[in-house]
């Protein structure tokens, strides 16, 4: 070993290398000071209690934006209008902030809160460079229909630029009192196994993970790499079953979503845009598809 020689008591019991257990000691929730955030705690408490996290809490302040606010001719008694209102939101920016560290507070673990007061152009990118030093970014499922609280250029910033897992909960979803069934929705690609890699720590502790994947043709290379995860999952110690679905035509968000239900799941694990981003955007795409229909939390990778 170059030299290294590892000094063990002969009494120690088995300790894996550091490097070899998963775990998620950091996590980071999105927080913009609307009912959602409650749920999105809700969500997180349940995560870090279990696993000993330390939760961050990002809140977002949305400056306005004066290039779309004000014409290129306006006065001074315009952009002092405008000064006005970022004052202003500002100020409300200050007791939210106030009333999050209190809220985070009685989570029981390690908290501190984060803001970022910004025009919204550059929100998203500030948030996900946030994310960067975090395990786990939480945030709502967006592409809801509610444009004040969709922040769907926050999550497509963090999921596909942070280099981190993005834990998505359904607005208004309750969480559960732990995360004991755990659906991996497999393809044989990078970000899929990406996301296993995110999702091991709460893989490992469920209390059983199924392994869905589609029948395409005759294709047994798909079967045999969803035998292959078992197997790597097993010997993290984790209780795993491998489904076969033959979609029979549907799309395969529907698919997954049944099997979700089915399974009786609490949290689905799958790589996110797979395909090209522009590609996912036009036609829909199964990422697109599951993050707007789903109600079951989704932990995705990119």
């Amino acid at each position: 070993m170059n030299g290294i020689e590892l000094q063990i008591p002969p009494d120690a019991p088995p300790q894996p290398y550091p490097w070899m257990t998963a775990m998620i000691k950091d996590l980071m929730v999105h927080l913009d000071g609307s009912a959602e955030d409650e749920v999105r705690l809700g969500h997180v408490q349940t995560v870090a209690t279990t696993i000993g996290a330390h939760v961050t809490g990002l809140f977002t302040n949305p400056l306005p934006d004066y290039a779309t606010v004000m014409p290129i001719e306006a006065g001074a008694a315009a952009v002092s209008v405008v000064a006005d209102i970022e004052e202003q939101l500002r100020r409300e920016g200050d007791a939210i902030t106030a009333r999050l560290v209190e809220r985070l507070d009685r989570l029981e673990v390690p908290t501190e809160v984060r803001r970022i007061d910004e025009r919204p152009a550059n929100l998203a990118r500030l948030a996900a460079r946030q994310a960067r030093w975090a395990d786990l970014f939480v945030a709502s499922c967006p592409y809801r229909n509610d444009a004040a609280g969709d922040w769907a250029e926050l999550v497509e910033a963090v999921l596909l630029e942070s280099g981190r897992g993005i834990m998505l909960i359904p607005p208004g979803r309750p969480a559960p009192d732990t995360i004991r069934r755990v659906l991996i929705g497999w393809r044989d690609c990078r970000e899929a196994a990406r996301a296993v890699a995110e999702a091991l720590p709460l893989i490992t502790r469920a209390t059983r993970t199924d392994i869905v994947y589609a029948i395409v043709r005759d294709d047994e290379l798909v079967a045999r790499s969803a035998d292959d995860l078992a197997t790597h999952l097993d010997r993290h110690g984790a209780k795993v079953e491998v489904h076969s679905v033959d979609r029979a035509g549907r799309a395969a968000a529907e698919v997954l979503l049944d099997q979700a239900h089915r399974l009786s799941a609490d949290l689905i694990v799958m790589g996110g845009y797979g395909h090209s981003r522009l590609r996912e955007w036009f036609t829909g795409g199964t990422t697109r598809d599951v993050i707007t229909l789903t109600d079951t939390p989704l932990l995705l990778a990119h």
